[in-house]
């Protein structure tokens, strides 16, 4: 099981407004708070914005070596629908809107958002409830 991840930011307040909104509409809860840095948890596992003094750059680009996205479960497309809605209010924008909700393929109902400093949040919708399901239990095609 994942213990942690630690993402060093440039701007911790914008960073706490837009990521803290998704991980507490994700479920998370607030874990600790210091004058650099907060996190949240869900479970055992916690995620860490840290406005480092040891940072060197001022913007993540997903796009080189290291982390590209984080990819969270979202309860259902509804829920999902309503984040997407509800992200640029608090400092995210849709990625590949031309092909949203599918951007990731004809099967995966999901989101790609990117905060103010290039980090990248994938929610994915988990499959609707089982009693959407035909007498088969397979769900009928979308």
């Amino acid at each position: 099981m994942l213990h942690h991840v630690e993402l060093w930011v440039p701007d911790l307040g914008r960073a706490v407004r837009s990521w803290g909104w998704l991980l507490e509409r994700l479920g998370y809860t607030p874990y600790q708070d210091w004058p650099d840095g907060r996190s949240w948890r869900l479970g055992e596992t916690y995620l860490v914005l840290e406005q480092s003094p040891a940072l060197t750059g001022d913007r993540h680009d997903r796009l080189r070596p290291g982390l590209n996205h984080l990819a969270f479960h979202v309860t259902s497309r509804a829920e999902l629908d309503t984040l997407v809605t509800e992200a640029p209010e608090h400092g995210w924008t849709l990625l590949f809107p031309d092909r949203h909700p599918h951007a990731g393929g004809p099967a995966h109902y999901a989101a790609y958002l990117e905060d103010d400093d290039g980090f990248e949040a994938e929610l994915v919708a988990r499959p609707d409830a089982p009693s959407q399901a035909g007498p088969d239990g397979q769900r009928p095609p979308s």
